[in-house]
């Protein structure tokens, strides 16, 4: 299947995994990346557009000089994906930083593949025997108690909203998915659920044959992550916004 991947990227200069992407890149010539510079300070930009000179027609650069936020950054590269002219079947987007492997994709796709009915499937790290998920102790209780949250307001029993990595059918839906700016910098994963529900009628029990969560095999916190504690405090508000302007 087609796809394309949105890389949002802020000050990954000095971190960025140049080679992991363009190996992957060659090995996987149904897949291309857009990669989106959310106004970075230091040489992100130079960075990008030398990885994109090193696989023509396969990398995509959107450069903005204003930081915006990870939510509009990753909004704009999946209405840019939609007018590639190798017109993908599957969009998404995946952090910068790796933190979910890039093979990981190919746990996701094939469900996409084989079940005509899901639209969406996304990443969940759940700590099972035999995956090799690891996050800072303070980072997944807080998390835990988000994700309980999030699942009231939301009417749906999600496990994880927040984990960088997620995949979209590309369907008649989709560029209305993304098509208003979102109210939240900080949960807009929640934000694009919220808005799911809402082009689904509310029918909450429709929109459950259409979401897939994966419990992925690894992920790991990567250092310097830009998500502080403090910033848990801001995404609760944001979803109680969420909440007043979608339900």
């Amino acid at each position: 299947m087609k796809t394309c991947l949105v890389v949002p990227c802020y000050n990954e200069a000095q971190r960025f995994p140049t080679n992991v992407f363009l190996t992957f890149l060659q090995q996987n010539p149904n897949i291309s990346l857009i990669l989106a510079n959310d106004g970075s300070k230091d040489a992100t930009s130079v960075m990008l557009k030398s990885v994109a000179a090193q696989a023509p027609g396969r990398v995509h650069v959107l450069d903005r000089v204003e930081n915006r936020g990870k939510a509009e950054t990753v909004r704009e590269g999946l209405l840019h994906a939609l007018t590639l002219a190798d017109k993908p079947e599957i969009i998404g987007f995946w952090d910068a930083d790796l933190a979910t492997p890039l093979p990981a994709v190919f746990d996701m796709l094939p469900i996409l593949a084989e079940q005509s009915a899901i639209q969406m499937v996304f990443g969940a790290r759940v700590n099972l025997l035999g995956r090799h998920i690891r996050r800072q102790a303070l980072r997944h209780y807080l998390g835990r108690i988000f994700a309980t949250t999030v699942s009231v307001v939301l009417g749906l029993p999600i496990y994880d909203t927040q984990c960088g990595a997620k995949l979209f059918r590309v369907g008649p839906l989709t560029q209305r998915l993304f098509a208003e700016p979102f109210s939240s910098r900080w949960v807009f994963d929640v934000e694009i659920i919220a808005r799911w529900i809402r082009l689904n009628k509310f029918d909450r029990e429709a929109v459950k044959q259409t979401m897939y969560e994966f419990p992925l095999h690894a992920w790991e916190d990567v250092a310097g992550s830009k998500v502080k504690p403090y910033d848990f405090i801001k995404a609760f508000l944001d979803v109680i916004r969420i909440r007043s302007r979608y339900f």
